[in-house]
């Protein structure tokens, strides 16, 4: 029995795939014709409830993702609607270009923001176990870095946990080293940290 991963974001896959034990057998509800429902939720977890549990409903364990950048001189959007900001079918440089063009006349000092992220696994008998991770950064001026995607070029680190990556975007540090502080990474770890408190372990869950 694979975990499936239920995205259609395939930086997403490549990055959770990076983040759980690698004896894990992983697909995506792509691979196996599971259509996700549109994100119609209001936050975070909503919108990676519904796409877990589309999933499980088919008979998989299915682990989701949602997760966006809010920028407090925004009013902390563009938020649960970070990947369609410049419209339902924006690229990640058009939703750049917004994000910049909505900050032009905003200073450095009020360019605060952080990454989000709510990461479910779900079970098809209904067991949900759900965390949450978050990196705070400020908005740069200008992208920066060839690596990562979405808003990771104009994200530039600055979280007391972080001291040695501060003053770097996500776009400009190795993918293994975003992996391990990122705000996914620390979604997916309260994951796990709440199935081991209850004795579990994801390849118990997933195995044949």
């Amino acid at each position: 029995m694979p975990l499936v991963i239920a995205t259609k974001n395939p930086g997403k896959v490549e990055e959770l795939a990076l983040l759980l034990p690698p004896e894990i057998r992983l697909l995506t509800a792509g691979d196996l014709g599971i259509a996700l429902p549109e994100e119609t939720g209001a936050t975070y977890l909503e919108n990676a409830r519904l796409k877990a549990h589309a999933v499980a409903q088919a008979g998989y364990p299915a682990l989701a993702d949602d997760s966006g950048l809010e920028v407090d001189a925004l009013q902390r959007q563009p938020g649960v609607r970070s990947a369609r900001y410049a419209g339902e079918a924006a690229s990640d440089d058009e939703n750049n270009t917004l994000l910049l063009r909505n900050l032009h006349n905003v200073p450095d000092t009020a360019r605060r923001a952080r990454f989000v992220s709510v990461v479910c696994l779900v079970l098809p008998n209904g067991d949900e176990f759900c965390g949450v991770g978050t990196v705070e950064g400020t908005i740069t001026h200008a992208p920066r870095g060839s690596l990562g995607f979405g808003y990771d070029p104009l994200f530039e680190i600055d979280d007391p946990q972080l001291p040695a990556l501060t003053g770097h975007t996500f776009a400009e540090i190795p993918t293994h080293e975003k992996n391990r502080v990122s705000h996914r990474a620390r979604a997916v770890h309260d994951v796990l940290r709440q199935l081991d408190a209850r004795s579990l372990r994801l390849a118990s869950l997933t195995g044949d």
